[in-house]
């Protein structure tokens, strides 16, 4: 007995410290019979005010006394508690207040994490977090969460070799993807010396596949993947030393990333030589085995001498992914150069008290000064490494199509975005915006790949003409897209090249336009105040990506200006042409010219070849039914389980002509009008049509017997199941009605 009480004691302070907790408001809920007005009286007779019904619960009211504390630990008493007792009260509670956490994902830095050293300064991987400046994201983190983190993708750095002994890049070191083109042998690894001048490859290479969670500097975009490095530029750098290191086993390394080309200095106009070009081309026709190797290089850091990089043949090339650079506050750094070609951007340094980058450094150890454009490449080629690893498929122009189709304006500060007759917003600073990587493996997981690749040429009619200071030249071209040649007809836009010669005395004074017959201009060339050259332009490509899925059909217009920025001989006047001009328009296409608007990616995709005749002119991505993107008639399927278009549904399916569907019947029907089990119109083998009830049973039901009877119509449309349920005075008629 006396352990009993102690432990009701025990109990009863329990009690009490819990319900100490609440908080008790000034506000009741109340239960009256009789209305709103018999709530209003017993609300005033008490000291209340009645604020109405509560939601649409009727005769609960909600009652609220002023002259009570607002929130209190205890529950109020006084005159106002009689209520309690008033027999026209069914029920009352003071209200307590609730602890209610709202269940989204808190922005937590720390919910990926990982020991190595400098994992917290990764701030352009941190962008998301409450002490980051950086306002948007990249999204790498999301992509990991995705479970994309590169594996089984082969990317290799062409620069001054890579420290393969790093003890953050051994683990992902692959020897395959490596060699060392100054020395002539398969170890990559630096030459060094006192100023660690050939630190740039390994500082690249961590970016990309610096191995996570081994307590050591950094973690890498993709670090899981495969990383090699190719020594070809501590030494002299030729024609055939980038021939041979752009083509090093196209077939097994998936991604090159190259941050270098010629000089910065506001003056240089060169590019690749014939066997570079040669290499990118064979790389993108037969790499990764007809799939296309993929080039991504660094736009270059020429911004403070006033250079293009469409100057720079590498970046302007329509088989390298141009990658330009934004601070974490979406400025334009002072190094970055402005050109039509830049397909995407990533976070690098900019003013001297902007953060910069985190990575892998020679001897070793770990940098918080890597800069440039240099850092923007091997970013760029971290998150093609999560693409690859969610569609290996995926072709070398799907990697540019996915960028364009993901790359986001965010808040990069740029007064030139424009959105193009496509509806894609561009800008020469940052091409098409800050890459997200979520948004690419997402994109690649789904995605089908575009066709074929078509290159329609158009060359203008040479004729000499003089550029006269001050004035600009216009130059049209008409175009039909070659849609009278049906293997290079081009509809829609992905790169425009065009070619020029210009005999100038000063180089450096000219700017060059193109404006698309849509009216989407580009800036192919700006002034450049160091560039003092005399040789013009010979046979020059400049290439922009501005006019992204625009038609290619129209007038194109090339606007040339001559500005002089100092004094020069008045009497020798810029011509250009010389031999020939021309206007390259690259892309892929429909041939008999109907476009059709893709579902899955957005944008808008053209195959060769006629449509299968149940697209209709809804459009299709392929010659057969299943390409079509709608169909005509009915469509059978789904996304999921694969669709195709048919003009009747078959056995088992009605037909629904408002959605243009073939919906599935009810399991027993063989014919049917809708889904309901009374809705059959003929049943599948070892069935019965019971027409009472419009019904397919297993066993005819009582005052019926089965009618295996044929008939003229049946054998016209044959069933594959038995006949009806037939009572004894019913006829053949009934079942020949069964299957109309």
């Amino acid at each position: 007995m006396h352990l009993f009480v102690v432990f009701m004691l025990s109990t009863f302070v329990v009690c009490e410290t819990l319900s100490s907790r609440s908080v008790f408001t000034n506000h009741w809920a109340v239960r009256i019979i009789g209305g709103p007005k018999e709530a209003d009286k017993l609300a005033s007779k008490y000291g209340f005010t009645n604020l109405g019904q509560i939601g649409g619960l009727e005769d609960h009211y909600h009652f609220h006394h002023s002259r009570v504390v607002r929130r209190s630990t205890f529950a109020a008493r006084g005159a106002h508690s009689f209520i309690h007792m008033d027999p026209k009260v069914g029920w009352i509670q003071q209200q307590i207040v609730k602890s209610r956490v709202k269940r989204y994902a808190r922005s937590d830095p720390d919910f990926i994490y990982f020991n190595d050293p400098k994992w917290s300064k990764l701030w352009y991987i941190h962008s998301g977090d409450k002490t980051s400046q950086c306002r948007s994201e990249m999204n790498i983190l999301a992509a990991w969460q995705r479970g994309y983190t590169g594996r089984n993708v082969v990317v290799t750095i062409l620069d001054d070799g890579i420290e393969r002994n790093h003890p953050d890049l051994a683990q992902n070191y692959d020897q395959l993807a490596s060699y060392d083109f100054n020395g002539n042998d398969h170890d990559p690894t630096p030459r060094y010396d006192s100023s660690n001048e050939n630190k740039h490859g390994t500082r690249c290479a961590g970016e990309v596949a610096a191995v996570a969670n081994n307590s050591h500097c950094v973690v890498g975009i993709a670090y899981n993947a495969r990383i090699g490095g190719i020594r070809m530029l501590d030494g002299d750098v030729t024609d055939v030393v980038e021939a041979k290191s752009l083509g090093i086993r196209p077939d097994y390394i998936d991604i090159y990333s190259a941050s270098w080309g010629p000089d910065d200095d506001g003056k240089t106009v060169d590019g690749p030589g014939p066997l570079a070009k040669q290499a990118f081309e064979v790389g993108i026709k037969k790499g990764r085995k007809g799939l296309g190797s993929i080039f991504v290089w660094a736009s270059g850091n020429g911004g403070r001498q006033g250079d293009h990089c469409s100057c720079d043949g590498y970046t302007n090339s329509i088989y390298t992914i141009s990658v330009s650079s934004s601070t974490e506050n979406g400025n334009k750094p002072w190094y970055l150069e402005v050109c039509s070609s830049t397909l995407a951007t990533t976070y690098s340094s900019g003013e001297f008290y902007d953060r910069k980058i985190v990575t892998t450094d020679l001897r070793q150890r770990c940098t918080d000064g890597h800069t440039g454009t240099s850092v923007s490449a091997p970013m760029v080629a971290g998150v093609i490494a999560l693409t690859l690893e969610a569609n290996r498929l995926i072709t070398w122009r799907d990697v540019q199509h996915l960028l364009v189709k993901t790359s986001r304006p965010v808040h990069l500060q740029a007064n030139d975005w424009k959105t193009n007759a496509a509806g894609h917003k561009v800008s020469h600073l940052f091409g098409f915006g800050l890459v997200d990587a979520e948004a690419m493996v997402i994109e690649a997981k789904k995605w089908r790949s575009v066709p074929p690749h078509h290159t329609c040429t158009k060359i203008s009619d040479c004729k000499t003409t003089y550029i006269r200071p001050e004035q600009t030249l216009n130059a049209t071209i008409s175009s039909t897209g070659c849609s009278e040649q049906p293997e290079h007809h081009v509809a829609f836009l992905e790169h425009v090249v065009v070619r020029v010669f210009i005999d100038h005395p000063r180089r450096g004074d000219l700017e060059i336009s193109l404006v698309s017959p849509a009216g989407t201009r580009s800036q192919l060339l700006l002034k450049r105040l160091f560039d003092n050259s005399n040789e013009g332009f010979k046979n020059w490509e400049f290439m922009t990506v501005h006019c992204w899925g625009e038609r290619a059909e129209g007038t194109w217009t090339l606007e040339i200006s001559d500005s002089p920025s100092q004094l020069r001989n008045p009497e020798v006047l810029g011509k250009p042409c010389g031999d020939k001009g021309s206007l390259w328009l690259h892309c892929f296409l429909c041939a008999n010219g109907k476009v059709a608007e893709a579902r899955h990616h957005n944008s808008v995709l053209f195959v060769p070849g006629p449509c299968h005749r149940e697209c209709g002119d809804q459009g299709c991505d392929g010659p057969h039914a299943e390409h079509c993107l709608n169909c005509v008639n009915f469509s059978l399927g789904s996304l999921k389980s694969g669709r195709t278009c048919i003009s009747h549904c078959p056995l088992g399916y009605f037909e629904d002509v408002e959605a243009r569907r073939c919906r599935r019947c009810h399991r027993g029907c063989e014919r049917c009008v809708g889904h309901s089990p009374h809705n059959c119109r003929s049943c599948r083998r070892g069935l019965f049509f019971y027409a009472l009830e419009s019904s397919c049973v297993a066993a005819c039901p009582s005052g019926y017997f089965p009618d295996d009877g044929e008939s003229e119509e049946r054998i016209e449309e044959p069933s594959v199941g038995p006949s009806g349920c037939s009572d004894t005075h019913s006829s053949t008629g009934l079942e020949v009605s069964l299957f109309h």
